[in-house]
């Protein structure tokens, strides 16, 4: 039998350059639940309960629209980015 262990990209968000490649390769998949559940990772990886403090939602509610399944508000959506240091550009599609 293989023994594996749980592995959790959180662990693996700490620094700025490793947050932002991680964030970037979500917007390329272009799947809002892929983007959502990346922001949720990035977010435990910063400090979720300081982050939903700083954009003026629960922790339980930060955590649910950033889950796999959420379907954040764009006001939790740019307001968590705001809070882990990050704006959100736009470029015209090639």
């Amino acid at each position: 039998m293989t023994k594996t262990t749980k592995w959790d990209s959180a662990d693996y968000l700490s620094t700025p350059k490793a947050i932002a490649a991680y964030l970037e390769a979500a917007f390329e998949d272009g799947d809002p639940k892929v983007i959502a559940h990346a922001l949720g990772n990035i977010a435990r990886a910063k400090g979720l309960p300081q982050i939903a403090k700083d954009i003026g939602i629960t922790k339980a509610g930060l955590y649910k629209a950033l889950s796999k399944d959420g379907d954040p508000r764009l006001s939790t959506f740019l307001g968590a980015l705001r809070a882990m240091g990050f704006e959100l550009k736009l470029k015209k599609a090639a």
